[in-house]
C-alpha cells in the first residue's frame, strides 16, 4: 500500500480508503448495500491486511446505522485506523437539526461519537456548504472540538472553489486550524473538479479525497458498448449526478478495457489507478458490497500506467470546460495537470 500525507497535515493516509455507504442498508441507502456487522468486520480485516488505514463514513449514511455498524465492526481495531465522518444533513425533523451551525455541529459530533463507540474522530468533515450559517461560526465550532480533543482534524466535502478558498482565508484570519482535506467527486467521467477545486487544492495544499472514482459503477466494466445494462446496479434506483453522455462513457470504457488487457488487470483497477495518479489526490475512496468487489478494487495499487496510457484516458474523457476555464488549457498550469505523453 502507498501512503500520502493528507493535505498540509502530518496525517498519513493510505492511497485507497474504505467508504462505508454500503454499511447499514437503511432506507434509500439499501440500494448502495446492506452490509451488517459480521460481514463489515470481515471487509475491514481485508482492508487492514492490505494496508488501508482510512475509513470514511457520515452520520447520514443509513441514517446513523453506517456509523453504528462501522464502530461495532472496528472494535479493538479502532486504534489502528484513521476514522473520518461528516456532519450536515439532519437525521430527524425540527429546527437546529441540520446544517453547520455551532449548535448542530456540537450535537451531531456527540451523537457520532456515541454511534461509533469512540471518544475521538480523526477527521470531522462538513458534508456540504451551509449558505445560511456564517463560516466563522462553523470553523470556530470545529476548532473548539479540536481543542476539546473530540476531533483531531477538520475537512470539507462538496465545496466549490470559492467556498473552500473563503473558508481557508477565514481560518487564517482567525488563527485556527484550516480544513486539511476536501472530498470531491473525481473520476474519468467527472473531471469538473479540475477547473477549480484541484487547482485550489494544489495551491493551498488541501488534500483531495476522491469519492465515487468509478462514478456509481459506470466505470466498473459492467456498462459496455452494445451490451445490455446490468440488472443489478445502484443506478437502477439512484440517479448519478449530472447528465451522462453515453457516447463519452463508452469511449472511456473502451479505452479502459484496452489498457486493462495490456496490463492484465480489471477495468475498475485501471479507472481507480487513473484517479490515484492525478495531481493533488491523496486518497481514493472505494466502496464494496462484498469481498469480491473489495479485493478487485484493492488491486488498483502496486502498479502504474505509462504516461502514454494515462494520456489515452485523458483524451477519451476530455471535455471542453466552460468559460472562464477554457483559455487556461493552453497555459502552463493546465499542462502541469495533464502532461503530454512521452
Amino acid at each position: 500500500m502507498e501512503y500520502r500525507l493528507l493535505g498540509a497535515s502530518g496525517l498519513e493516509v493510505s492511497v485507497l480508503s474504505f467508504g462505508t455507504m454500503t454499511l447499514g442498508g437503511e432506507g434509500r441507502f439499501a440500494a448502495m448495500g446492506n452490509v451488517q456487522v459480521e460481514e463489515a468486520r470481515h471487509l475491514i480485516e481485508i482492508c487492514i491486511e492490505a494496508g488501508v488505514n482510512l475509513f470514511d463514513t457520515a452520520d447520514i449514511y443509513s441514517f446513523g446505522k453506517s456509523e453504528e455498524v462501522l464502530g461495532q465492526a472496528l472494535g479493538a481495531r479502532r486504534k489502528d485506523i484513521v476514522l473520518a465522518t461528516k456532519v450536515f444533513v439532519g437525521l430527524e425533523p425540527g429546527t437546529n437539526k441540520s446544517g453547520l451551525s455551532r449548535r448542530h455541529i456540537l450535537e451531531a459530533c456527540e451523537a457520532s461519537l456515541r454511534r461509533l463507540g469512540t471518544d475521538y474522530i480523526d477527521l470531522y468533515q462538513s458534508h456540504n456548504f451551509d449558505s445560511l450559517t456564517p463560516l466563522d461560526e462553523t470553523l470556530r465550532a470545529f476548532e473548539d472540538l479540536i481543542r476539546a480533543g473530540k476531533i483531531r482534524y477538520a475537512g470539507c466535502s462538496n465545496y466549490s472553489g470559492w467556498q473552500l478558498m473563503k473558508a481557508l482565508s477565514i481560518s487564517d484570519r482567525l488563527g485556527i486550524q484550516r480544513y486539511i482535506s476536501q472530498q470531491i467527486n473525481y473520476s474519468l467521467l467527472a473531471r469538473d473538479a479540475e477547473h477549480d477545486l484541484v487547482r485550489v487544492g494544489l495551491d493551498q495544499r488541501t488534500g483531495i479525497m476522491a469519492w465515487s472514482p468509478l462514478q456509481f459503477g459506470l466505470l466498473s466494466g459492467k456498462f459496455r458498448r452494445g451490451e445490455a445494462k446490468p440488472s443489478e446496479s445502484r443506478l437502477n434506483t439512484l440517479d448519478a449526478p449530472g447528465t451522462i453522455d453515453d457516447e463519452r462513457l463508452y469511449r472511456i470504457v473502451d479505452a479502459l478495457a484496452s489498457i486493462a488487457d495490456e496490463r492484465e488487470v480489471s477495468i475498475s483497477q485501471v479507472a481507480l489507478n487513473w484517479v490515484m495518479r492525478k495531481p493533488g489526490v491523496d486518497t481514493v475512496i472505494i466502496g464494496a458490497r462484498n469481498e469480491a468487489q473489495l479485493r478487485d478494487n484493492l488491486g488498483a495499487v502496486g502498479w502504474s500506467m505509462s504516461r502514454e496510457q494515462l494520456a489515452r484516458l485523458d483524451k477519451a474523457s476530455n471535455v471542453m470546460p466552460s468559460y472562464p476555464y477554457y483559455p487556461y488549457r493552453t497555459q502552463e498550469g493546465f499542462a502541469r495537470l495533464n502532461p503530454p505523453p512521452v
